[in-house]
Formats: structure tokens, sequence, C-alpha cells
């Protein structure tokens, strides 16, 4: 009678079960269809946000580009940018530093996303209730308080970052019995909650983004960015709702590549939303990028 054992890890049995067989070492890689399809969409995305970026800075003396404030939009385009670069951390081998930044990058570079959106909608609310005869409002209205809201937002945010690398930092790891003739090379992300605070800092600053641009979705047509920013942040919100889900549903490398297509989304949602309906203008129809059209817009609402 012949014995029976145990196959060793990283091993498995074959069919006749009278051998044990190396498993293959699974990863997202560049090589394959799905990374090349992921990394190809965020090139593109890139190229998208640099030409609107560059589209900002030609026209920066508009009376457009100048009414939403340059510097919170450099900063949230620029972000924007970063975010999509950060997801081809997410794809090739996992490595010690990959592993380390991969995550921490991402919800640093988020936050600030998240915090210019926060900022730009407070501003549209506070510039429009300053316009009240005597209103204390205009000394809250400026750069200052811009850069307060985004300064500190990113600040916590990389806070929460510090406090995960420094107590349990993210490091490569095999799981050995997720996929039965596969080892799946990942990063283990050491703490769990660390993770989750992260994802639950984003989630509250979004709906509190959402909960003000909704509240000042009906403002005048010369302060109408709320309303492009309502929609954005309800692009946002939804695809990070429907990621927790799909992400502890899935394994191996599609729990990467749910997270890489979060990013993209999310950050093409703030994109589209945000900066479409200004390059339309800027670019195809210049005609209304003047001081005397908005002027008119807001004395025709009001």
């Amino acid at each position: 009678m012949n014995e029976c054992f145990q196959c060793s890890e990283g091993q498995y049995p074959n069919k006749d079960k009278n051998e044990c067989l190396t498993k293959d070492i699974s990863f997202l890689s560049y090589e394959e269809p799905l990374g090349i399809s992921l990394a190809s969409c965020t090139l593109s995305f890139c190229f998208s946000t640099a030409l609107v970026l560059l589209v900002f800075i030609k026209h920066q003396d508009t009376p457009l580009v100048k009414a939403n404030n340059r510097d919170l939009t450099y900063t949230l385009l620029i972000s924007l940018l970063l975010s999509f670069l950060s997801a081809l951390l997410f794809i090739g081998e996992p490595k010690k530093m990959t592993c380390l930044f991969r995550q921490t990058a991402f919800g640093i570079i988020f936050s600030v996303a998240v915090s210019c959106v926060l900022a730009k909608t407070v501003l549209v609310v506070l510039a429009f209730m300053a316009t009240k005869p005597g209103s204390k409002m205009r000394r809250w209205v400026g750069i200052k308080m811009a850069s307060s809201i985004v300064l500190s937002c990113s600040l916590l945010q990389a806070t929460i970052c510090t406090v995960w690398l420094i107590t349990s930092p993210p490091f490569p790891d095999f799981d050995m019995h997720s996929m039965t003739e596969e080892m799946i090379l990942k990063c283990n992300e050491g703490s769990v909650t660390m993770f989750y605070c992260l994802l639950g800092f984003l989630g509250f600053l979004a709906t509190v983004s959402f909960t003000v641009a909704f509240l000042g979705r009906k403002l005048p047509d010369s302060f109408n960015e709320a309303k492009f920013i309502t929609f954005s942040m309800l692009v946002f919100c939804s695809v990070w709702l429907t990621f927790i889900p799909t992400y502890l549903s899935t394994k191996g490398k599609y729990t990467v590549a749910v997270e890489i297509f979060s990013i993209l989304a999310s950050s093409a949602g703030l994109l589209g939303c945000i900066f479409c309906p200004k390059c339309y203008i800027i670019v195809l129809r210049p005609e209304l990028n003047k001081k005397v059209q908005i002027i008119r817009r807001q004395d025709e609402r009001t």
C-alpha cells in the first residue's frame, strides 16, 4: 500500500496525486495583458492631465481661470497627475520599497487632491457670502484659508501614514493558500486597521466636500463650480464605496487590479467633472471667457 504525504508549502499535487509540483509565482506584471492595459490607461490619463494643466497655464490670465483660484487649480491638477502615476507602483513585482510607499503615497496624494476640492468648495461658498453687504466673511476668502485647509488635511493623512510605517510597515509576502497551483507574491499591508484608517479619512474628506458642494450648488452662475464639484464627489464616493466589497471578494493579482482601477476611475472622475466644462469654454468657447460674460450671467440669475 502506497503511503500518502502532504506536499510542502510552495508545491501542489499533480492530477494523479503521485507527485508534487512547484507552484508558479503570481503577481500583476507589465508583461501580461491586464498589466499592459492598466499601465496604458494610467499613461493616457497622465497625458490628459498634463494637457489640461498646460491649457490652464497658457490661459492663466483669463477671467475663468482667475475666478477658480489658480493656485488651488494648479495644486489639484498636479496632485491628480501624481495620483495617476501612483497607480504604477501597484504594477510589477512587489519589493520592499514599493510595498512601503505605494499605499502611503496613494493616501497622501489623494488627500492633497480631495482637500484641494474641499478648499475650492469652501471658497466658492464663502465668496458668495462675502458679496452680501456688511458681511464679515471677506477676511476668510483668500489663499490663506485655502492653504490652511490643504495643509491641515494633508498633514493629518501624513501623520496616519507615518504611524502606519513606524508601527506595522507593509512588506513583501507570499500567499501560499489562496490559489491551488500558484503562490501569490503580494504586499502584506502589515496593519489592515491602518489601511482602513487611511481610506476612512479620504472618505471623510470626500463626504464633507460633497455635502458643502451640494448645499452650495444653487449659487449664481459666476460661482457655480460647486455644481461640478458635487458631481465629481458623487463619482468619487461611488467608486470607493464599491471598492471595499470588491477588494475583499477578489484574490491574487485581481485584488491589486481592483485598487488600480479605483484609483484611475476616481481620479478621472475628478479630472473630467471639474475640468472638462472649463476646458470646453477656454478652448472652444473663448467668447464666454470674458469678465463681461461672467457679470452678465450673474445678473441674469440675481
